[in-house]
């Protein structure tokens, strides 16, 4: 068997491998800022006191966190599109379909674990500090906003970061509606040069390194901000 890999001097293999990459961290990067921000929305709205408003949210992210999130993909790129408005729809198929409902899908999936993460962090908070910050003249969103947040997120860092490493492992799922990130590519290559070990074990070695720099990243963030910092 030939072990070696001569694959990878061909630069059409190159050039695959590269757009694969290259698509992987778009949806990476796309799913953690709007998962983020939808996170910090529900966090928002999770201190309103509406008990309808908490059942939704509660509702929202049981959905998220116990359904494969495979499902999920598949359920906005084969489901979705039949619920939609015409124009949303044709909207939508304008531009790269699959990489759009893929995007959807991961960051509301995610959304759910970061509120987790941050409803966290605020429960965490001494409940004397919000009422210091209302005492001298805060709103509620102002005291969110300048004493709640800074803190709850210095303290939702570490379990944020584990979930985004989680999260780039889940880019390869979007390969089950076409979307060329790097596993889609790689199984394309597999099936024109049929050097299984080789193509996997070179995909293998990128999903590590990746996946370390993200981590090395995340400890650096934790470092500079600590939960136990002094202002």
């Amino acid at each position: 068997m030939d072990f070696s890999f001569s694959l990878l001097t061909n630069p059409d293999t190159l050039h695959m491998l590269m757009w694969g990459v290259s698509v992987t961290l778009r949806l990476f990067a796309g799913a953690l800022v709007c998962g983020l921000t939808i996170a910090l929305l529900l966090s928002g709205l999770y201190l309103v006191p509406s008990k309808l408003l908490r059942w939704i949210i509660a509702l929202y992210v049981e959905y998220h966190r116990n359904v494969p999130t495979v499902v999920q993909i598949m359920v906005w790129y084969f489901g979705m599109p039949e619920v939609l408005p015409k124009a949303i729809r044709l909207w939508i198929n304008q531009g790269n379909t699959e990489f759009s409902f893929a995007l959807i899908a991961l960051s509301l999936n995610v959304s759910a674990y970061y509120y987790e993460d941050i409803r966290s962090g605020i429960k965490a908070i001494a409940a004397t500090q919000i009422e210091a910050a209302r005492s001298i003249g805060l709103g509620a969103m102002q005291s969110l906003r300048y004493v709640i947040l800074p803190q709850a997120m210095r303290i939702s860092i570490p379990p944020i970061i584990n979930r985004s490493l989680i999260v780039f492992k889940d880019t390869s799922l979007a390969m089950v509606i076409g979307v060329t990130e790097l596993t889609y590519q790689v199984k394309k290559i597999e099936n024109t040069t049929f050097q299984t070990f080789q193509i996997f074990m070179i995909s293998t070695l990128i999903y590590l390194v990746i996946s370390l720099l993200i981590a090395t990243l995340g400890a650096q963030v934790s470092r500079k901000f600590p939960a136990n910092f002094k202002s």
